[in-house]
């Protein structure tokens, strides 16, 4: 259905009519009037004449005919410009729209001139985000899984520290488990370089990997064979399928290639745990345990609500009915890839776990990245309908857990995730999950069992 908004008498807004074309996309069609263009078109000479010094003329002084010639079609184009940007502004602003990515269309201006008196016409199409209702929100089921911090798991803890703080050792040939650092490059089916990484790393895959492994954020399923036991010198060619997944729409579900160029091979060995406890700053053997035992809490903690925000989540998708927009823009399927990132990050994975997660999600299916663009959007209307605000310390405070999860300062975390373009996916998580702890408020809660309450997932 249409939805004009009628021009005032002295035209002197655009004209902005509005129409359904499909789930969350819009047709936008703006007449500006004759008479905007024309007060544009005056107001912007006259400056550019106030303004202007030509030669053999004071400054000011320029006859208009002159400054029409030398400036006029740089700078009809200029308000040109102006005009469509400012009426489609005001057309997203009156209708309240929440335009997703680019707009589409708009090829009538393409070579129009602009000319004193004449309207300005043009139609563009939009993706917008999708209008839904909430279920209700009280007294949902929630199961509250509870874990134990043993002496056991702390002792792993100081095991994986050990290897986060360990001393690289360069290696004439890799072994399994050891690490190839160097310049990848992704080929598409034509030979065209698609994405190229300097500085980039791959694991030779354990045996309890069953083969797998990661590169340039793809999952192979037999890239032990394809990378064997490299050397430093050596370029891997290693072929794949493109994540059905991937940002980079051209590689999806095609064959492609990776050549990685093997510059040095490096093993890690952990850390003495004198060493540990004296690099830490500590004392002695037990001061470390009692520090990693909070650590460890912490971590179970986050374990717990991690669980429980996963419930409010499905069952936040199983029932409220969206209608998704048509394509999943490559904007999208990033903003997926990099929400699982943090999700990852935020619940202690270390970067090479975190990495070949999002690798193996990468491959995940259509309708599961259609499932988590649903959540994003759910939860986006949860926190807009509570006014749900994050604040730069509770941005700090968590930049400072995954920091000290990963064992990094967190200026360099916070500069890594900048860099990154990652530091509006941390804000917007920190969101998510206050909208989700807002609804557990609401919930009806069970307490059980962790490890069984994990097991049982794994049915």
């Amino acid at each position: 259905m249409a939805i004009p908004k009628q021009a005032p008498s002295d035209a002197s807004e655009p004209l902005i009519t509005v129409s359904d074309i499909g789930p969350c996309r819009k047709r936008l069609a703006v007449e500006i009037p004759g008479a905007m263009v024309s007060s544009e078109i005056s107001g912007s000479m006259s400056m550019l004449a106030g303004s202007t010094q030509l030669p053999g003329f004071r400054k000011g002084k320029a006859p208009a005919r002159l400054i029409e010639r030398v400036f006029g079609k740089t700078a009809r184009e200029e308000i040109k410009q102006k005009l469509i940007s400012t009426a489609f502004q005001k057309a997203v602003q009156d209708h309240q729209l929440r335009v997703l990515g680019e707009p589409e269309g708009g090829d009538e201006l393409e070579g129009l001139s602009l000319e004193a008196g004449k309207p300005i016409r043009f139609t563009v199409e939009v993706e917008v985000a999708p209008e839904f209702t909430l279920p209700g929100l009280d007294a949902i089921p929630v199961k509250k899984p509870t874990f134990e911090a043993t002496p056991g798991l702390v002792t792993e803890e100081i095991g994986r520290i050990a290897v986060q703080e360990g001393e690289l050792a360069e290696r004439d040939s890799a072994e399994p488990g050891d690490y190839c650092i160097g310049r990848g490059v992704i080929l598409d089916d034509s030979g065209k370089n698609v994405l190229e990484i300097d500085g980039a790393v791959i694991q030779v895959p354990t045996p309890d990997k069953g083969g797998k492994g990661a590169v340039l954020g793809v999952m192979v399923d037999d890239f032990a064979k394809q990378v064997g036991l490299p050397k430093p010198g050596n370029t891997l060619k290693i072929t794949a399928t493109g994540p059905s997944g991937h940002e980079v729409a051209s590689i999806r579900g095609k064959p492609i290639s990776i050549e990685f160029h093997v510059a040095r091979v490096d093993r890690i060995v952990p850390l003495p745990l004198e060493s540990l406890v004296a690099r830490i700053g500590l004392g002695s053997e037990s001061e470390l345990r009692d520090i990693m035992m909070q650590r460890l809490r912490q971590r179970l903690l986050v374990r717990q609500q991690s669980h429980m925000r996963r419930q409010i989540a499905d069952y936040l998708i199983e029932h409220t009915r969206v209608d998704l927009p048509e394509k999943l823009t490559d904007r999208q399927a990033e903003r997926n890839v990099d929400r699982r990132r943090m999700e990852l990050m935020y619940r202690g994975f270390n970067p090479v776990q975190v990495d070949e997660q999002v690798a193996d999600y990468r491959n995940a299916s259509q309708e599961d990245a259609r499932r988590e663009l649903k959540l994003f959007f759910i939860l986006d209307r949860v926190a807009r309908d509570l006014n749900i605000q994050v604040t730069e310390a509770e941005v700090n405070s968590r930049i400072a857990q995954l920091a000290a999860e990963r064992g990094v300062r967190p200026e360099r975390l916070r500069a890594e995730l900048i860099q990154r373009n990652q530091a509006s996916m941390l804000v917007q998580q920190i969101r998510e999950h206050k909208a989700m702890d807002a609804l557990l408020g609401r919930c009806k809660v069970e307490e059980v069992e962790g490890e069984a309450y994990e097991k049982s997932l794994q049915r």
